[in-house]
């Protein structure tokens, strides 16, 4: 099953990308590139839920099926 997860980037002073979310705590990823950080945010996130699980307490995120939220970037 694939769930969707709101992920947010944020580029820090330095140059790198900070990829954080609300909705899974303790997802934090950093990377090189918007794609680095999502890539390594999507790894870090396959963790946190397996451990959850493990737990007993996995996270209630809606499977993709059910999400229809989309960001586009524009230039203007």
């Amino acid at each position: 099953m694939e769930l969707a997860i709101r992920v947010h980037i944020e580029e820090l002073p330095e140059g790198l990308f900070l990829a954080t979310s609300e909705e899974l705590p303790g997802l934090v990823a950093q990377g090189r590139t918007v794609a680095e950080a999502l890539e390594i945010a999507r790894d870090v996130a396959r963790k946190l839920i397996e451990a959850r699980r493990e737990r007993g307490s996995a996270p209630n995120l809606p499977p993709t099926s059910q999400t229809r939220d989309y960001t586009i970037v524009v230039a203007a």
